[in-house]
């Protein structure tokens, strides 16, 4: 592989990683919380994440594992890794509370923060910050395995990627400014917790680099697929319809499903 396509490939996934710091920054700025808007933007990021999933990643996955191991063989492979990916970021889940799980959203409204004690509020933060770390750390690999593969994918995964990391960035950030009265710490916390992306993306990289083949690169696209479509439906359509109404979420999935099969169609 090409250097020019690793540092591309890095670029957009510390994007997308780093985009927790948009959501500190938005949490500062905005005046007013915007449910509806939020609710929008994350609705559109599943629907990019289900659509390439299940028409490219799912379908290259399928194309890769069938060459190595036959079709039917290839076909069954495909479906075990995908469900894999499920059950990895699943298992992710479970592991974390659900008070300090970033996939639990319910506290990224400033408004909605209590006036409790400092002590308290920092933990959330701090706790958040590490979760989101630890959910950033797959989410880098797949954004970098797919602009390894495809430049055009790999800019899809990463945009989708960062929308839906942007709230979660917010909900590092507004606990550890109420706690700590400091924009400075809370947005640096939000936006190192970003950092776990490139991570990911680097250490897998590494671990992988020399077992890629056929196989290898089918099991890993159809885990990434598995992990995007759980991510999109357990965490940002739940996030979208619990901050904005019903339409409006799926309006912004329905959109997201258009955006990403036109540009897939076009490049």
């Amino acid at each position: 592989m090409e250097t020019q396509n690793i540092l591309f490939a890095l670029g957009l996934t510390i994007f997308a990683g780093l985009s927790t710091g948009i959501g500190s920054l938005m949490s500062f700025l905005s005046k007013k919380f915007n449910p509806k808007f939020l609710a929008l933007s994350l609705g559109f990021s599943a629907g990019v994440m289900i659509y390439v999933s299940f028409v490219e990643i799912f379908f290259k996955a399928n194309e890769s594992l069938s060459a190595a191991h036959g079709l039917n063989k290839g076909e069954v492979y495909t479906v075990l890794a995908f469900f894999g990916g499920v059950a990895l970021i699943a298992l992710i889940d479970r592991l974390i509370p659900s008070y300090e799980n970033p996939h639990e959203i319910s506290n990224i409204n400033p408004q909605n923060i209590p006036s409790d004690n400092s002590t308290k509020l920092k933990r959330m933060g701090l706790f958040a910050a590490l979760a989101i770390a630890i959910h950033n750390f797959p989410e880098g690999l797949a954004t970098f395995m797919g602009a390894l593969t495809d430049p055009t994918l790999g800019i899809s995964i990463a945009v989708a990627i960062a929308i839906h990391n942007i709230p979660e960035g917010i909900a590092v950030s507004v606990p550890i400014y109420y706690a700590t009265k400091s924009r400075k710490k809370a947005f640096w916390l939000s936006f190192l917790s970003g950092l776990a992306e490139p991570v990911g993306a680097i250490v897998g990289y590494f671990l992988l680099r020399n077992l890629f083949n056929d196989s290898t690169f089918g099991i890993i696209f159809a885990s990434v697929a598995g992990i995007m479509v759980y991510i999109s439906l357990d965490e940002l359509l739940p996030t979208a319809e619990e901050y904005g109404e019903h339409h409006i979420a799926i309006g912004g999935l329905i959109a997201g499903m258009a955006v990403m099969a036109l540009s897939l169609i076009l490049f």
